[in-house]
């Protein structure tokens, strides 16, 4: 006879499967549903999302919760036992009627924003963000907070984490990430970053990207590549259906390179969790920002280092021989590296990507402290683009428009991606310290004792630990921003030639 533990975990692994529908309903939006779908879609999507949560809160579910156990030593049974409390204290006080508008919001708002990132007009979207951010502010007022509502929000992805937090850590990373732009920026010697800008048919960046894919490791029987308007990982079955997109521009590598790279990482923490746990909290990621960790990990401290090229610059050549006869590998490398001000988050290079996710961590921030309204939001989106990185987004398509999450309904996600860079300079400092070769393996073409790694480390854990255990755990210290900014340092200092700091 079944234990309460294993009746908890049958609905659980339930309210995964409804979950992973609906994934699977909006990877089918952004890559193969005919337009004249979305309102049939936005209702199917309604339907799962009201059902997994129906599912999730019922009394059922409350009265496992309160009879399940786990042995002693078990970590587990513990582990999902948790997790699934947590979610269940979250849920149950979100009426299902609310996640089911969202759901069907954000289906049509993704509509509208694509739409109006087409014709680069805001007001086309304005709408659908006003709908979006006052249903959000009654999930963040139904779950409860503490200081502020952005809160209730940025627990969903980064359990724990604090808005005022946030903004102190990110101040701190401002300034640091300021003071060595301004070094770079007044450097004498330059990288010639036109030669990723050249001539790349798309055709031969598809064959780029899958053999990339391939290189680190992705199992493409466990999952699958495609193109969308914005990037995206999305897990459909377990660790055996793992989706990544990317887009191409035939004028710029980069975007379908790095952006195949960063994919690509996600789904390697996908299908490296633990399959016989698939659908609870131990067959998932600890957080957004762990995730974020791996994907960065892969695209800037593999993908963009020397070790990497070295290996795999020949095929690049040979795949583009007209843009690339005449360039070096120690031209290409420095050229990936080049820094810059720039319009587009996905598109920046390592050291003021950051800054573009503190623009949009203190502007959500003021959308749900009410000292942004939603028609402001392009000029002061430009305002403070202007202020943060010197440029002004020329119209709303390369400005406020660029990101795909606010019609996601996605509040309180960005700042993950800044705590993934920070947590992956540290994880990968510590690789380096257990893989004393693993420069060496990485320019031989050897990228499984990294992979192997970082299964072992962080992917068999699943949510077992927090975020802010889990990096102690891995590399004997708490979360900081010392390795990042000291990786980058030491780039920059050669990518540039830079002066030794006084």
């Amino acid at each position: 006879m079944p234990t309460d533990y294993e009746k908890l975990m049958d609905v659980v692994r339930e309210v995964g499967r409804f979950r992973a529908i609906g994934e699977l309903l909006d990877w089918d939006q952004e890559t193969q549903m005919p337009p004249k779908g979305v309102t049939a879609r936005a209702d199917q999507s309604a339907l799962i999302a009201g059902l997994a949560h129906q599912r999730l809160v019922s009394d059922e579910t409350r009265a496992l919760l309160e009879r399940a156990s786990a042995d002693d030593g078990d970590f587990a049974a513990a582990t999902n036992i948790r997790e699934t409390r947590r979610a269940f204290d979250r849920a149950v006080n979100v009426p299902t009627n609310l996640v089911r508008t969202i759901a069907k919001t954000s289906i049509l708002a993704k509509d509208a924003w694509a739409k109006a990132r087409d014709s680069s007009a805001f007001a086309e979207f304005a709408p659908s963000l006003g709908q979006l951010i006052a249903l959000k502010k009654q999930v963040a007022d139904h779950i409860g907070f503490k200081t502020e509502p952005y809160d209730a929000l940025m627990d969903e992805y980064e359990p724990g984490a604090q808005a005022a937090e946030i903004a102190t850590l990110f101040d701190d990373l401002q300034a640091q990430t300021v003071a060595l732009l301004g070094r770079i920026q007044n450097a004498t010697h330059r990288p010639d970053a036109s030669i990723l800008a050249r001539d790349f048919p798309v055709g031969r960046q598809e064959t780029l990207s899958r053999r990339m894919a391939e290189a680190m490791g992705f199992d493409f029987d466990a999952g699958r590549a495609d193109v969308s308007t914005h990037p995206f990982c999305t897990t459909i079955g377990g660790s055996g259906d793992v989706r990544i997109t990317t887009r191409y521009d035939e004028h710029f590598l980069s975007s379908g390179l790095f952006g195949t790279m960063h994919e690509t990482g996600h789904a390697l923490y996908e299908q490296g969790l633990p399959a016989e746990h698939a659908f609870t909290p131990m067959g998932d990621a600890v957080s957004l920002g762990f995730h974020e960790s791996q994907s960065r990990l892969w695209e800037n401290l593999v993908g963009r280092g020397r070790a990497f090229w070295s290996h795999h610059w020949q095929g690049l050549r040979e795949l583009f021989p007209e843009a690339l006869s005449d360039v070096s590998p120690d031209d290409f490398y420095r050229a990936i590296n080049t820094v810059g001000p720039s319009l587009v988050r996905v598109e920046a290079d390592e050291l003021t990507y950051n800054l573009h996710i503190i623009l949009r961590f203190e502007m959500e921030r003021a959308m749900f402290d009410g000292s942004l309204c939603v028609a402001d939001i392009p000029e002061a989106w430009n305002d403070r683009m202007e202020a943060l990185l010197g440029i002004r987004p020329p119209n709303d398509r390369e400005g406020c428009l660029q990101d795909i999450h606010w019609s996601l309904g996605a509040f309180g996600y960005f700042a993950t991606y800044a705590l993934g860079n920070l947590f992956a300079a540290q994880l990968f400092t510590q690789a380096e310290k257990d893989l004393p070769d693993l420069d060496n393996q990485i320019a031989a073409g050897h990228n499984a004792e990294l992979l192997s790694w970082l299964r072992r480390k962080i992917h068999c854990h699943g949510q077992r630990f927090s975020a802010n255990d889990l990096i102690e755990r891995v590399t004997g210290e708490p979360p900081s921003m010392k390795p990042f900014m000291v990786n980058l340092t030491a780039k920059y200092t050669d990518v540039y030639q830079l002066a030794p700091t006084p």
